[in-house]
């Protein structure tokens, strides 16, 4: 059998100050009514519902201010981290949003629950991201990182496998076109001797002026 009790603050996966839930016996009486998060629901503390609800919309409309600011904040930022890598520049492991959470701690002092940065899949290549931050249920973001290598290594150019193939292949043709050009160079030579008269041993035909000295 649970029991129902009602919040003084806001819990995660709970719910928030004046929300009325149930919970195990021994949850409510060994942490909630304890650390005053909860309190038991009777017709005496019921009286303090609207009053936590004040309290409720004033916490969020705090929440949703700092987190609009922040969401501007953290568009400036270029966030680095330093990973090791191999002499391939392949990275060892993988870097996760709580990395990323302890380094805008470190590197800037913001503290920012890992949950709210959203990685589909963890970075495991060194270069630059754009990562997607979900600040508050109405506030989005983005953030850049760069992810560095310790040993120096310069992330990757791009360059499609498919372009340099068709670059590589039309000099592959033109070494060949210019082998056969100078085989037909080198073999000219050889082919005027073979036709010329003194590589065949005749004699040149004698000149016009030649035969008319001859029939003087």
């Amino acid at each position: 059998m649970k029991t129902e009790v009602i919040l003084t603050h806001n819990i995660v996966g709970l719910g928030a100050e004046s929300d009325q839930v149930k919970v195990a016996p021994g949850y409510a009486r060994n942490f909630l009514f304890p650390q005053r998060l909860a309190i038991p629901m009777t017709q005496a503390n019921r009286k303090h519902i609207e009053a936590l609800k004040r309290k409720r919309a004033e916490r969020e409309a705090h929440e949703f201010n700092t987190m609009t600011e922040l969401a501007k904040g953290v568009q400036k930022l270029i966030c680095v981290l330093k990973v090791k890598t191999g002499e391939d520049g392949k990275m060892f492991g993988s870097v996760t949003s709580g990395m990323i959470a302890d380094e805008l701690k470190h590197q800037f002092d913001i503290t920012l629950d890992k949950k709210k940065i959203h990685l589909e899949h963890p970075i495991k290549a060194i270069g630059e991201y754009e990562i997607e931050l979900h600040l508050h249920a109405d506030v989005k973001s983005t953030l850049k990182v760069q992810v560095q290598s310790l040993s120096g290594v310069a992330a990757p150019a791009a360059a499609p496998a498919e372009k340099a193939d068709e670059t590589r292949k039309p000099k592959t043709e033109k070494r060949g076109h210019g082998k056969r050009e100078t085989e037909k160079a080198e073999a000219a030579p050889e082919e005027k001797e073979k036709k010329s008269p003194a590589a065949k041993g005749e004699k040149p035909a004698k000149g016009k002026s030649e035969k008319k000295a001859k029939a003087e």
